[in-house]
């Protein structure tokens, strides 16, 4: 068998021989060139071997710094402007809130001194009240009957609106309470000065009574007994101590006389002011073992000269009639006296309330 040889054609390359790649402006590799020329043959039937070109190695890319960074930069501003907008924010809602408390606390600084302009207001209505009270009891200063002002009253009144100082509804009803109080007393003084001035019965009673009791005290005529009893010539009660009860019959009784009936009626007249003046009555009542009728027999014995507990009521020229009026016990002198510093220390005086 004979061979033969063949010749390779030139083999053409995509980079020149001794020539470095070239890169493109972005540092990327030139494209590569296209497919090398095929060798002709050379004599025979084998193939030319193909001249195979040089592959050229690819750079890997990186992103450019500057892109990172403004890429960095832009989220530090999305980041910034995030905490920008959340203090904001929060400082938006701690203003709305300072405010609302401001707000809160001018309201209840303006509810508080409404109150106390009402409390304020309450306090002086009340002590008007009481100067009203005052300048009622003035004329009434020295009157033997103490319970016609009832001081214990007023000062009830006066504790109970210290304690509702800071409760003007409260303090309203004090007010009320103690502007009643005040013309119940004003109302007892109506027509006092006609029933001093008058003797409407035209009786020794009544006569005397008006006169003792200043036009205090009223004469009623009973007539089939008195509220005391059937036998009771007069009586006074507790409940009504200014009005003296008489029997009607002891205006036509032929064994009265008027200086009985002028005696009988200062024993009741006693027992007005013992019951108008029960605290110094009770000291009083000792000297006489607590018999509130001897007592009061003892004061018209003392007060009305010449009076005695026994009478003689002429019938005619040959006879009369022997009459004991009062319980039978006639008073001593120093008993007398304690009649007399009784009366003496009674009367209204002006008392401090609420001191």
């Amino acid at each position: 068998m004979t061979g033969h040889l063949e010749r390779a054609g030139p083999v053409s390359s995509n980079i020149p021989t001794g020539q470095p790649a070239s890169l493109e402006p972005d540092g990327a590799p030139a494209p590569e060139a296209g497919p090398a020329e095929e060798a002709g043959p050379v004599g025979g039937t084998a193939p030319a071997e193909q001249a195979r070109s040089t592959p050229v190695r690819e750079t890997p890319r990186r992103p450019r710094t500057s892109t990172v960074v403004l890429s960095v930069l832009l989220s530090l501003v999305v980041a910034a402007g995030g905490l920008g907008f959340f203090w904001l924010s929060t400082q938006l809602q701690e203003a709305r809130t300072q405010i609302g408390d401001q707000q809160r606390q001018i309201t209840d600084q303006q509810r508080q001194i409404d109150e106390q302009d009402e409390m304020i207001e309450r306090k002086e209505q009340f002590g008007a009240a009481m100067d009203d009270l005052y300048a009622t009891v003035e004329p009434l200063v020295g009157l033997p009957f103490a319970t016609l002002v009832p001081w214990y009253r007023a000062e009830d009144l006066a504790d109970r609106a210290w304690i509702h100082r800071r409760n003007p509804d409260s303090l309203d009803g004090d007010i009320r309470d103690l502007r009643a109080l005040t013309s119940q007393i004003s109302a007892r003084t109506a027509g006092v000065g006609d029933q001093a001035g008058s003797n409407a019965s035209g009786t020794a009673w009544e006569a005397a009574l008006d006169t003792l009791g200043r036009g205090w005290v009223r004469t009623v005529f009973d007539d089939g007994g008195t509220p005391c009893g059937s036998t009771a010539l007069a009586c006074v009660s507790g409940e009504d101590p200014f009005t003296v009860h008489v029997r009607a019959s002891t205006q036509t009784d032929p064994t009265m006389t008027e200086w009985i009936r002028t005696g009988a009626a200062y024993h009741e007249y006693a027992h007005v002011l013992q019951f108008t003046n029960p605290q110094d009555t009770d000291a009083a009542l000792a000297t006489f073992d607590g018999d509130a009728e001897t007592m009061a027999d003892c004061f018209a014995l003392t007060f009305l000269d010449g009076w005695s507990l026994d009478h003689e009521v002429t019938i005619d020229d040959s006879s009369y009639y022997e009459v004991s009026v009062g319980y039978g016990y006639t008073c001593n002198a120093n008993e007398r006296q304690v009649i007399r510093d009784w009366v003496a220390g009674l009367g209204i005086e002006r008392q401090p309330v609420g001191g």
